[in-house]
């Protein structure tokens, strides 16, 4: 159902982050590595996604049912100019960078716009195919949103993970939509996301139930 009150204005930019999450509030499972990146449990998190007929479509396969987290996929990522994440949602480890790492996701990335990426240490912007490419900003996260607007235009920017950069832009008040993807599991350790952002006000706007999972979104009320 939608609640009153939902929506925005068509063309206008919006700052969003849409993620899922336990019900125990982790959105990545406990002993997090370079080979099991969101951790003992994670994916599990994400299996809603992988088994709709709209992630099938995008990724040239068939079948799966198109249900009504199949119609919220379709719609996640239609406006979406730029993206922005932390340095270990892209990988490769901490420290300087081994510059043959090009992220989890092949030579084809699913973003296919500019993504920016935080990180402490400076590397040359990575063209990839598809027209993703991975710029990397070594001067914060304000800096990170202010080149993201430039790229996105009036497209909408998504705050692509992980928690600790959802974190910063929720505390600094910059987030305008939160849409969580609710899983039906407790992981019961790993990575909380909603832990140092202070006190923000969310607004419930639509909510979108299923066997597998509730997406509630959520305005940040300024």
């Amino acid at each position: 159902m939608i609640l009153a009150g939902g929506g925005r204005l068509k063309g206008m930019s919006s700052v969003n982050c849409q993620i899922s999450i336990s019900l125990d509030g982790f959105v990545a499972g406990p002993n997090q590595s370079l080979e099991n990146p969101i951790g003992e449990g994670g994916m599990r998190l994400h299996q809603w996604v992988f088994e709709t007929a709209s992630w099938r479509e995008q990724h040239g396969e068939e079948g799966g049912p198109d249900t009504k987290d199949s119609t919220v996929v379709r719609g996640l990522f239609t406006n979406v100019g730029a993206y922005i994440m932390g340095r270990k949602m892209f990988g490769g480890g901490d420290g300087p960078w081994n510059e043959s790492w090009t992220g989890w996701w092949g030579d084809d990335p699913p973003y296919h716009v500019p993504v920016f990426v935080l990180t402490h240490h400076a590397r040359k912007p990575l063209a990839m195919q598809g027209g993703t490419t991975f710029n990397f900003v070594t001067d914060g996260f304000e800096s990170a949103l202010r080149q993201a607007r430039s790229a996105a235009g009036d497209r909408d920017i998504d705050i692509a993970g992980g928690a600790h950069t959802v974190q910063q832009y929720l505390r600094a008040g910059l987030l305008d939509e939160l849409y969580l993807h609710i899983v039906p599991l407790v992981l019961g350790a790993g990575e909380r996301l909603l832990e140092h952002v202070g006190d923000p006000r969310l607004e419930p706007i639509e909510v979108i139930a299923s066997p597998a999972v509730t997406h509630v979104r959520y305005r940040v009320v300024r």
